[in-house]
């Protein structure tokens, strides 16, 4: 098979959650750079790859892919390497609903309206941002309730759950707000410790 090619941004949090999932499976990838906020506007090209125009898409042997729920399960189910995904209905049943809880509740809030709004404008919109809390903590408060005991969300196996999860929380910390709300939930906080801390993560990191 050929290598698979992802088109996006490395600052992009679905971008990121794709590239840890190929990260993890040992799978070697070329990122085509799309930045959907260039000055430029989103390339007339990238259009036939994603109708919407949005990151990522992908492409495999001439099979080609958008939303990131359906490209990391493709990843995970079409090459070699650990599974991410749990085999008893009910625990893959539990990582679908935390990668919609995050998809639904916690991304907007934690990254664009807490992270975002904190670090890139000149006057922050306070109000957002302690609206993005709330809906935050209400978020972790979930996510919380939902993991198993072991090291991961699911327990001792790594899913597309953790993957999901790890750049959101990446953006969130980078905020004092985010460090405070998130040592409130200590097996959250020992679990972004232990997802932060492996080479996929490391090597993803948005490069300045």
């Amino acid at each position: 098979m050929g290598k698979p090619v992802v088109y996006g941004a490395d600052y992009s949090v679905y971008v990121r959650i794709v590239r840890l999932v190929l990260a993890e499976k040992g799978i070697d990838y070329a990122l085509v750079p799309v930045d959907v906020f260039a000055t430029d506007g989103i390339p007339a090209w990238y259009f036939e790859h994603h109708p919407f125009g949005r990151i990522p898409a992908f492409e495999h042997d001439g099979f080609r892919l958008f939303e990131t729920s359906a490209i990391a399960r493709y990843i995970d189910e079409a090459f070699d390497g650990p599974s991410f995904q749990p085999k008893d209905p009910r625990g893959r049943a539990t990582t679908n609903q935390i990668l919609g809880m995050l998809d639904a509740y916690a991304y907007k809030s934690m990254v664009w309206d807490v992270a975002v709004e904190r670090l890139e404008k000149e006057a922050p919109d306070e109000a957002l941002i302690a609206s993005g809390l709330s809906q935050a903590s209400k978020a972790l408060q979930t996510l919380s309730s939902l993991k198993a005991p072991g090291p991961w969300l699911l327990g001792d196996q790594l899913t597309l759950a953790d993957f999901y999860a790890a750049p959101i929380m990446g953006y969130f910390v980078k905020v004092a707000e985010g460090q405070s709300l998130l040592a409130e939930f200590p097996e959250i906080q020992a679990w972004w410790e232990r997802i932060s801390a492996r080479s996929s993560f490391v090597r993803t990191e948005k490069t300045e």
